[in-house]
């Protein structure tokens, strides 16, 4: 193999296909559309999931369940998760939860579940806060403030806009 073969197919340039230009630009006549049928006429469009006539696969393919559209995407932590992150008398909001990476994606609620032990005194602010996991920030001498609404612009999805 030689140099010259390797770069002969590649074009920095390439020129235009221009098509319907008669029969010596190799594109001329039905300008590559075939003969006949739907897909050689002018304003042909298909739909995306059309197979030829066979059954498309989005039909074929059996659907379960029920998914809600409008439910909330809660994003749950547990206190073990907290303890070692933060240090005693810390604030923890969803922005400083954000920021040291523990929470990803778009979500509407956070809600502090009670798996685990906490040591620290850490004031808590979520959505949604579990019995045990209210219980035991506020033995560990730990506050508990529950936030208002959704979770902060930017976070929330689009298609929920207030907490019902």
């Amino acid at each position: 193999m030689n140099l010259d073969d390797v770069h002969r197919g590649i074009h920095k340039h390439k020129k235009r296909r221009r098509i319907g230009r008669g029969p010596g630009s190799g594109h001329g006549k039905t300008a590559g559309r075939g003969h006949k049928g739907a897909g050689s006429r002018a304003g042909y469009s298909v739909h995306p999931t059309f197979e030829g006539g066979q059954m498309p696969l989005v039909r074929r393919v059996p659907k379960r369940g029920f998914h809600n559209r409008f439910a909330k995407v809660v994003r749950s932590i547990n206190i073990g998760q907290l303890d070692p992150l933060f240090n005693d008398g810390d604030e923890v909001t969803p922005e400083t939860l954000k920021a040291r990476g523990v929470l990803k994606g778009r979500y509407d609620l956070l809600k502090v579940l009670g798996d685990g032990t906490l040591s620290k005194k850490l004031k808590i602010a979520a959505h949604r806060f579990s019995e045990s996991a209210r219980s035991k920030i506020e033995a560990a001498g730990g506050q508990v403030v529950v936030l208002a609404g959704p979770a902060p612009v930017g976070k929330q999805r689009d298609n929920a806009k207030a907490e019902a």
